[in-house]
């Protein structure tokens, strides 16, 4: 018994140092790290980053145990004698049999889900059964390697969990977020991504080496001692034990999240345990504003919401656009990838990677100061597509019963418009498919795409020149149908691992670097507007070219707004006369903008607005999934769950327009608008 329990606290222990320790590199190399801007942090921040993260990660590797304390406590003699291996055995195949010939709970995921399970549930059943009738010698054997694996699994999920840690770090500039939940989702497409990102069998191996290597060196003696599992008795003390250390675990990380919720995201972030973290953003995807922000009276919230917009209920009303008839154009509206505006030369970028957009900027409507409303594609659309503010968790994109929902194609397709949305890839992801299938657009994704019209692909699908050559062979089949078009066309190419066709661009495309994809990118949409040029119906059309979202969104505060600065302009040559609009935009009157350039008049639900209405505030939505954002003037207010708030001034700096200070006073009236806007959207659109 004594030999049991010290064979089983001694792995507990080992692993729980070697997850610490791990732990502790890591925070190293994140500090280091070129995403961590700041390294101003005060005495007791330095104690939270390295003494509270050591507490965090002991406490993650205790509830990570659980797994082996599970198979250490299974091994048992008794579980094959009669009648229990026959009843075990029966429940097994049993369980195998419902799997693979009936409908489960694992059909409702799809994908791979059942076929998994299927997989686990025959090999645990034909193992048993094996184990069941072969000597006693070979259980024992089996038991010493499972032990062995077990193990070895352990120590290179702690290795394998530091470096991807590390590389999600480098991408995003925080711990595991709701981004790394969502790319659960949609592994062909991040697997893919990773293989063709990085040098993935060198660092496989290195894993592996790395593994058995800290597997022999603290484990060697352990690995030969499963006959110390037999019995009962130590099981009666180890097992209620284990349960308690457990609960306090799990207690203590959810209590120690108090302390991540300072000024500095990087104190926060990197005190945090990354596993944890992951956790906590599955659970949070989908955050009831009244439940978790600050609120005022729903009277009050919708009563301001209607005197802005003269709107009733939930924010309806008729907007129109101006004197005159309708102008019935065609729309081209082109989201691209990650393009950030500092990538611009307009904007201060000297790498001369934006050509296209830059010359662009020169010839339309071009807008200085939009906002992204999010930091992922999914928030990009949402707000080009149904200009409302973002709701904390899921974008309405990603969310059930979202069909049916005021859109700008179902208002065009009602104004008799032909509506497509073109996607580069496989639109299923991000539910792209669902949603805009369900709110009035026909779609064109790589499935509709014949194999001689695909010159280039990566994982996340076709190049973008293959992509607007599509756009301009279904828009010319449009043309002749005698109805105006609208077109929302969504880039891939800007998108690690940055790979396009050679010989386009100076920048090599095995470079992999984010240079190449934008001046990729820019290229290919200088080529689709030379294309289009050429074709019948462009003097009748007007395009508007914006992003989805910047290519990071990382940051010393919560909302970095360099970090959500993106290019929009509107480009109708002969109709839109060049000229800049300098004010505040958010993404989500984009489309608004242009339906009044068309002299538009439509019942609307949209929070978006005109530029051009007499009424417009100079304001901008930007929210990552749990903080929500408003800028007006110099004055960005932030809404945080547990119905925190804080505000920030704007105060330009040389090297960064954008540079928020934290403000010494607050702002009420600015709040109360923050808390009106998003407590009545997330209400009246809440799905």
């Amino acid at each position: 018994m004594q030999k049991s329990i010290r064979l089983v606290s001694g792995l507990y222990l080992k692993l729980a140092l070697l997850t610490v320790a791990v732990g502790f590199a890591l925070r190293i190399v994140l500090l280091f790290n070129a995403q961590t801007t700041s390294l101003s942090f005060s005495f007791g921040e330095w104690c939270e980053i390295f003494l509270l993260g050591a507490v965090n990660d002991f406490c993650a590797a205790t509830v990570g145990f659980v797994f082996l304390w599970l198979f250490m406590l299974s091994v048992s003699r008794t579980k094959y004698t009669k009648p229990w291996g026959w009843i075990i055995l029966g429940l097994l195949t049993a369980a195998f049999c419902y799997v693979a010939f009936f409908n489960t709970i694992f059909d409702e995921y799809g994908s791979v889900a059942p076929r998994i399970a299927m997989y686990v549930l025959g090999y645990w059943a034909g193992s048993f059964a094996l184990r069941l009738f072969l000597p006693e010698g070979f259980r024992n054997h089996w038991t010493t390697v499972w032990f062995a694996l077990f193990v070895v699994l352990y120590v290179g999920a702690i290795v394998f969990n530091g470096i991807s840690e590390f590389f999600f770090w480098n991408e995003f500039g925080v711990r595991y977020n709701f981004i790394a939940v969502d790319y659960l989702v949609y592994t062909n497409e991040v697997v893919g991504n990773i293989m063709e990102s990085y040098p993935v069998v060198p660092m496989t191996l290195g894993i592996i080496v790395v593994t058995l290597l800290i597997t022999w060196y603290l484990f060697r003696h352990d690995l030969v001692r499963t006959e110390e599992l037999k019995g009962w008795q130590w099981k009666a003390v180890v097992g209620p034990g284990y349960i308690a250390a457990l609960l306090a675990a799990v207690g203590l990380l959810n209590f120690n999240t108090r302390f991540q919720d300072s000024g500095n995201v990087y104190v926060n972030e990197l005190q945090a345990n990354g596993l944890y973290k992951f956790y906590d953003a599955f659970v949070k995807n989908s955050l009831d504003y009244e439940q978790f922000y600050i609120t005022r009276p729903e009277a009050d919230a919708e009563a301001f919401v209607h005197e802005v917009y003269g709107s009733t209920g939930d924010n309806l009303r008729t907007v129109q656009s101006g004197e005159g008839p309708e102008i019935r154009r065609n729309i081209v509206l082109v989201t691209i990838e990650s393009m950030s505006a500092s990538y611009m030369e307009r904007f201060g970028n000297t790498e001369s990677i934006t050509p296209v957009l830059d010359s662009l900027y020169r010839l339309g409507m071009a807008f200085d100061r939009v906002y992204a409303t999010g930091n992922r594609t999914v928030r990009g659309l949402e707000a080009v597509t149904l200009s409302l503010p973002p709701c904390p968790g899921q974008s309405i994109i990603k969310r059930p019963n979202n069909a049916g929902m005021h859109s700008t194609g179902a208002l065009l397709r009602e104004k008799g418009y032909n509506v497509t949305y073109f996607y580069g890839g496989n639109s299923y992801f991000d539910n792209m498919e669902t949603f805009f299938s369900g709110n009035g657009y026909d779609i064109v994704d790589q499935k509709s795409y014949s194999p001689e019209e695909i010159t280039f692909a990566n994982i996340w699908g076709v190049c973008d020149e293959d992509a607007y050559r599509k756009v301009i062979r279904t828009l010319n089949e449009q043309s002749g149908e005698g109805k105006p078009f609208f077109a929302h066309v969504m880039t891939v190419s800007n998108h690690r691992p940055f790979t396009y066709p050679a010989g386009k661009i100076r920048i090599p495309n095995d470079s992999k670097t984010r240079a190449g994809g934008v001046l990729y990118t820019d290229y290919a949409l200088g080529q689709f507007l030379a294309e289009a040029s050429k074709q019948p119906w462009f003097d009748n059309t007007i395009f508007l070219i914006t992003a989805d979202h910047c290519a990071s969104s990382a940051g010393r505060t919560e909302i970095p707004l360099h970090k959500y600065h993106i290019p929009a302009l509107i480009f109708a040559p002969g109709f839109v006369a060049p000229h800049e609009v300098g004010g505040i935009v958010s993404q989500i009157d984009l489309m608004p903008t242009l339906l009044s350039l068309l002299n538009m008049d439509y019942d609307s639900h949209f929070y978006g607005r005109s530029i051009f209405d007499p009424g417009y505030i100079n304001r901008a939505f930007i929210a990552t999934y749990q903080d929500l954002g408003y800028l007006e003037g110099d004055t960005f207010t932030i809404l945080s769950p547990v119905r925190r708030y804080e505000q920030y001034r704007v105060v330009p700096t040389e090297a960064n327009p954008h540079h928020l200070e934290p403000a010494e006073e607050t702002d009420t009236t600015l709040v109360d608008r923050a808390v009106y806007y998003y407590q009545t959207s997330c209400k009246w659109n809440k799905r």
